[in-house]
């Protein structure tokens, strides 16, 4: 008789639960009792033979808390293997306890256990007893289980900088590293082959596997990534990663993302969502932190004042970018304009503090105007196609009357004035690129009271010789005090 060592005696002891007569595992792996496992599938209410009858329909997890949780403190298999899996052209050895983390492989493991033998349970306990002894001549060999998977993700299938011809002979780094965390809890992964073992994770159904890539990417985002990262958050319905995402660019969008060409991959989506979002925390606004100070001579050459519409200053505000106080100047600013007839007495300065409009003047056009409405005055601003190379552009002053009762300006000014003139200070302007040189038309300076009837409603017009196409008009104007 073969003497065991109090080691190896522990190890195969029986443990009775309660006064049932209940036997389970210790914590150690399987000891080969196969009444213990019997006894254990009842426990978690698992009739194995139906299991086996119908594969596709078990629930993994189940299986899983039998054979996991006995050989996740087992030692990294170095025998021989006993499944094969064919997949991406190549035949990976694998053992059958670490298989089991997988809940595809599992399936497809049982699925070929079901159809290439009769009795398929005696031929799991031949396993689990064979994976439980010890390396000794009298070891029964195990028959070697083949499976098959098909993947058609190029995420997973594609190999970087393999040509055609060695293809065939390169196996997919994003896949063998998904495999070889079958059986290592610690492989290093490089996050350029991130979202490749994520989708060989989400294939495998390799959760800790698919887990551990999740975490990797919301810790490495960066304006070359943001793209991929969350629209493969999207296609999982990975919510903390479509969350990590939202986040990240609601910090980095004008620090990093605005001065990179990577702007331009954006989702439209995404970059919807992080405009209208409050981006930093509500006590304090972006500028006034410490890591906002160094921005501020940027933003302090922004014209705020032309934010007229309480519409765009309340979601300013909900940003939370610019500083409260900042805001609530341009907000009493406006106030006092409103109360003074329009008179923008904060407003001295032409060439820097205009409020400004612009028209952009296309080929097919031969008249384009807009119209636009301030303090309760309307103007239209409007260019004139006279024939191949001439134009000529000019605003006055019109009606409210004479606005369609549905147009967007009548929606956006419920306010009107009643006086009979207006003071204005404007400068019109014209640009267009000819031989790859910038054209300048611009008027004077000029001063002028606008009525309601001609010929006080209506400004100085530029007029322009030019061959370039499109032209960018600007209409720049303040109302002085009067």
């Amino acid at each position: 008789m073969k003497m065991l060592n109090p080691q190896q005696k522990s190890r195969l002891a029986r443990q009775m639960v309660g006064s049932t007569n209940r036997w389970r595992f210790p914590r150690d792996p399987f000891s080969g009792d196969l009444l213990a496992l019997s006894q254990m599938f009842k426990a978690l209410n698992v009739d194995f033979e139906e299991v086996l009858k119908n594969p596709d329909r078990l629930c993994i997890s189940q299986i899983q808390k039998i054979f996991s949780e006995n050989f996740k403190n087992k030692t990294v298999q170095s025998g021989e293997a006993d499944v094969i899996l064919e997949c991406l052209g190549f035949k990976w050895e694998l053992h059958q306890p670490q298989l089991f983390q997988s809940e595809t492989l599992a399936k497809l493991y049982l699925t070929a256990l079901v159809r290439e033998n009769a009795n398929p349970l005696r031929e799991l306990e031949k396993l689990l007893r064979a994976q439980s002894s010890s390396k000794s001549k009298e070891q029964t060999p195990v028959k070697k289980m083949i499976i098959s998977l098909k993947i058609n993700d190029p995420v997973v299938t594609r190999v970087e900088g393999c040509t055609e011809a060695s293809l065939s002979t390169t196996a997919s780094p994003a896949f063998a590293t998904a495999l070889k965390n079958l059986y290592m809890s610690e492989v290093e992964m490089n996050v350029d082959d991130v979202l490749g073992v994520l989708a060989s994770a989400h294939i495998l159904q390799f959760s800790t596997l698919f887990q551990k890539c999740v975490l990797l990417m919301m810790s490495k985002l960066t304006p070359s990534n943001i793209k991929n990262f969350y629209l493969a958050g999207c296609k999982y319905k990975e919510q903390q990663l479509i969350t990590a995402c939202k986040e990240w660019l609601e910090m980095n969008l004008v620090p990093l993302v605005g001065t990179q060409i990577h702007l331009r991959k954006i989702p439209q989506e995404l970059l919807h969502v992080v405009l209208k979002s409050p981006s930093f925390p509500k006590k304090c606004a972006f500028l006034d932190r410490d890591s906002g100070h160094s921005f501020m001579p940027l933003f302090l050459c922004l014209r705020l004042d032309g934010i007229n519409k309480g519409k765009d200053l309340e979601e300013l505000r909900h940003i939370n970018f610019f500083p409260e106080m900042w805001l609530a100047r341009v907000a009493a600013n406006h106030y006092h304009a409103l109360e003074s007839g329009g008179d923008m007495f904060h407003l001295k300065d032409l060439t820097t503090q205009a409020m400004r409009y612009g028209l952009l003047f296309n080929q097919e056009y031969t008249v384009y105007s807009q119209t636009i409405a301030i303090y309760g005055f309307f103007f239209e601003i409007k260019g004139i196609k006279h024939d191949a190379t001439s134009y000529s552009f000019y605003m006055q002053r019109i009606r409210h009357t004479d606005l369609e009762y549905n147009s967007v300006v009548c929606e956006q000014s419920s306010m009107v004035s009643l006086r009979a003139e207006r003071l204005v200070r404007y400068e019109i302007s014209a640009h267009t690129m000819v031989g790859g040189k910038w054209q300048e038309f611009r008027t004077n300076q000029i001063t002028q009271k606008f009525g309601l009837v001609k010929p006080s409603c209506r400004s100085h017009t530029l007029k322009i010789q030019t061959v370039g196409i499109p032209i960018y008009a600007s209409f720049a104007f303040i109302f002085p005090i009067s």
